[in-house]
């Protein structure tokens, strides 16, 4: 699923904090003009949660807001998504491929080969 730009901010901000924080951190950190109102904060942050990409905890008065799981997790979660209506999934892969950088094309094929020198894992569970 993808994020709207307050979502996005929302998210990129609990990522690289790796704790969890309430809806007056995550506020008290965003700069913008004007300014945002601690309730469109909160609804943000709530609707995070409804998706199922925040997890809360009732601390006092507030709730303590984390990721469910990592940036690298969603965007995969992404990237499968928009595999999944493809009716050629390989014409797909290969304009990815084609759209990385040498570096990242380097990483993907040492990855590649990686998986392939494993034995089969449980496949990873997608985010809610």
């Amino acid at each position: 699923m993808g994020l709207g730009p307050l979502e996005a901010a929302v998210m990129e901000r609990l990522w690289s904090w790796d704790r969890p924080a309430t809806v007056r951190d995550v506020l008290e950190d965003m700069t913008r003009r004007p300014p945002l109102a601690c309730t469109t904060v909160m609804t943000v942050m709530d609707n995070l949660h409804r998706k199922g990409l925040l997890l809360r905890e009732k601390q006092g008065r507030a709730y303590l807001y984390r990721p469910t799981g990592s940036r690298e997790s969603h965007t995969a979660e992404l990237m499968g998504q928009a595999m999944v209506g493809a009716s050629d999934r390989s014409g797909v892969l290969l304009r990815f491929v084609e759209q990385l950088s040498p570096e990242d094309l380097v990483a993907l094929r040492e990855l590649v080969a990686d998986a392939g020198e494993r034995p089969e894992a449980d496949p990873q569970p997608p985010l809610a």
